[in-house]
């Protein structure tokens, strides 16, 4: 039996006449750079993020570098994340001309340690950027205390979170803003690139809104220097069309969880994900925890079954920011975490028989 880690192809099969009846309005109205179809989009994903605003963009490290530079973040300012996330995480930082710095995690749940975040803050911090990893969000109410005390401002990095809950709240509703990637194969994808960020503040929405068209609130008035961040309309009609069944898609990611937990529980040499006591977790990844992931993957491979490793370095390990001067052993947890990722196949489509082929081929390696 194959396995494949992702399938796009089957999603896009069971919703192929909406796609195309959706795509064929936006070539009819000619509406591709912005427009109605994306002011669409931006009004139904507040609506279901629970917040007043979203500003739709060409992808989520856009959506995470406008929210900074709307926040005013620039150069001599510091901002606080963690070292296991995707390196546009830092990317966004590092093109305000801000500096990153990185807590550890806590090895539970993968996300922001809030214990150690008091002790990074230095005068020049401007910001905190906690990451709901994998589809977790992060223990949002410590953190925001801890910044709300020092007058910093809080991003959430949703990237992965489409439709998670934290206390019975949405992902991206939870601190000043909170960004999204609609990459091909995250919760909600687009057929391209694009993303999103949500607020309640106003003001926030409207500078990234100018941002985002080259600085100006009406053609050819540039208020602000600002980019070409505009999503597409095609983009904004896909999202659009597949929003409606997200809801749906999350329930079936978290079924095909439950699955992998009731075969895998108690399975020696393997670390499990946890769900957080005050969050719903919809795994955008199932990654689970092995000591020898090079040797556990490849075995997998040759039956067929491929799996993912999210992330194995560290951003502050890798070349890009050597010039921190951060080296093995700054954050031991994320680190350790990085060494041991396997992520499993996981979309709404997986089949039962696949998780269960997955899953029996794991603990047949693991011994």
């Amino acid at each position: 039996m194959k396995v494949n880690f992702l399938d796009l192809k089957v999603q896009y099969a069971a919703i192929k006449d909406e796609i195309a009846s959706a795509l064929q309005e936006v070539l009819d109205n000619t509406a591709f750079a912005g427009g109605p179809f994306v002011a669409k989009f931006e009004e139904e994903f507040a609506a279901y993020c629970q917040t007043e605003y979203a500003v739709g963009v060409g992808s989520g490290t856009e959506a995470l570098w406008i929210a900074l530079l709307a926040a005013d973040v620039g150069p001599g300012d510091e901002v606080i994340t963690v070292p296991n996330t995707f390196i546009a995480t830092a990317e966004a930082i590092s093109f305000t001309g801000a500096t990153p710095v990185f807590v550890d995690v806590e090895e539970a749940t993968h996300n922001m340690d809030p214990n150690l975040l008091e002790a990074a803050i230095t005068p020049n911090t401007k910001a905190v950027i906690p990451v709901h990893l994998f589809g977790q969000p992060a223990d949002m109410d410590p953190i925001l205390e801890i910044s709300r005390k020092h007058g910093l401002l809080v991003i959430e990095d949703a990237c992965q979170a489409h439709g998670a809950d934290y206390k019975n709240r949405r992902a991206g509703s939870l601190a000043d803003a909170g960004c999204f990637s609609f990459y091909p194969g995250k919760n909600l994808g687009a057929y391209g690139e694009a993303g999103a960020v949500t607020t309640n503040n106003a003001g926030m929405a409207e500078k990234m809104k100018m941002i985002r068209d080259h600085g100006q609130s009406k053609k050819y008035y540039h208020g602000v220097i600002g980019w070409n961040g505009r999503m597409d309309g095609f983009q904004g009609a896909v999202l659009s069309v597949k929003l409606k069944y997200l809801e749906k898609w999350n329930g079936a990611r978290r079924s095909n969880a439950d699955r992998y937990f009731e075969v895998l529980n108690g399975q020696k040499n393997l670390i499990l994900p946890m769900e957080a006591d005050y969050a719903k977790h919809v795994f955008h990844l199932f990654a689970i925890r092995v000591a020898e992931r090079d040797a556990l993957i490849d075995a997998l491979g040759q039956k067929e079954i491929y799996c993912g490793i999210h992330y194995p370095i560290p951003v502050h390990l890798q070349d890009a920011y050597s010039g921190l001067g951060l080296g093995e052993g700054s954050f031991p947890v994320a680190e350790k975490c990085a060494s041991e990722y396997v992520s499993l196949p996981m979309f709404p489509e997986l089949k039962p028989e696949e998780i269960e082929y997955t899953a029996s081929a794991i603990k047949e390696l693991l011994g």
